[in-house]
């Protein structure tokens, strides 16, 4: 009986230990690429199909997007392969739950896609991973994440 109390004890102190998932600094998680195949013969009239990024956010206080008071925040990604950098405003989310923000978001690759070499070995098929971070309406920057799903650009 004095054990099963211990290990009970234990086992209640191990659990009030889990940090909560919420925080001030945003955190960010890999979703998928989708679709994660593109061709560099297709104009901006096919960047509806390009391949999309999809992250999942998690906040305390869910303070994205541009407000009266604050900056915007951003979702910066870094292309590994060609090590071309550049960010993107998010969403007006003024009408999202502020508290306890958590939620999808999707970015569309299409500028951030590239052949690393328009030498003569085309046609050829690059395999590119991005690096990818944000930043909330206060500044804070959450953690960095590279994808592991790669998304496959056709030069042609």
């Amino acid at each position: 009986m004095k054990n099963t109390l211990l290990i009970v004890c234990a086992m209640l102190a191990l659990a009030s230990c889990k940090k909560d998932k919420f925080e001030t600094t945003p955190k960010i998680s890999f979703v998928d690429i989708s679709p994660n195949s593109f061709s560099s013969d297709m104009t901006v009239l096919f960047k509806d199909f390009a391949p999309k990024l999809i992250i999942k956010v998690t906040d305390a206080e869910g303070d994205f997007g541009s407000t009266a008071d604050t900056d915007s925040s951003y979702i910066y990604i870094k292309n590994l392969l060609t090590n071309t950098f550049d960010s993107v405003r998010f969403p007006n989310l003024e009408r999202a739950p502020k508290n306890n923000f958590e939620a999808e978001v999707s970015v569309n690759l299409f500028d951030f896609l590239e052949c690393v070499d328009p030498g003569p070995s085309r046609p050829r098929i690059d395999t590119t991973y991005y690096e990818v971070y944000i930043t909330d309406a206060k500044k804070h920057k959450s953690n960095v994440i590279t994808t592991t799903k790669p998304a496959y650009y056709q030069c042609l």
